[in-house]
């Protein structure tokens, strides 16, 4: 199976199986921003000039990177969006748009 249409399968059984249903489109997006705040308040503290503090040291990245995940896949799934396809399409359009210009970038040299 394509990872991306195992990770949409997975999260619409547990949804269906512990989460009783979807939440709204719009509560999912409102929550898709809570958690990439959680992920920005880490790299923020973490990675960024702002002092972390004693209760931000047990956040985990991968985890709050994990329920962003899991909320875009919930969107994409009551959306009908299916995130291998674009996944696929927005790779290839990124491969033949950037790559010449990523390579000629003296920035990143």
């Amino acid at each position: 199976m394509e990872p991306l249409k195992h990770v949409q399968k997975e999260v619409d059984e547990w949804i269906t199986q512990h989460g009783v249903r979807y939440f709204d489109e719009l509560t999912n997006m409102v929550l898709l921003s809570e958690e990439v705040g959680e992920v920005a308040r880490i790299i923020a503290r973490r990675y960024g000039e702002q002092s972390e503090k004693e209760s931000d040291l047990a956040k985990n990245l991968g985890e709050e990177l994990a329920d962003v995940l899991f909320v875009l896949t919930a969107i994409a799934n009551q959306t009908g969006t299916d995130l291998q396809a674009a996944w696929d399409s927005k790779m290839l359009k990124r491969t033949e748009r950037d790559h010449q210009r990523h390579q000629n970038n003296p920035k990143l040299k």
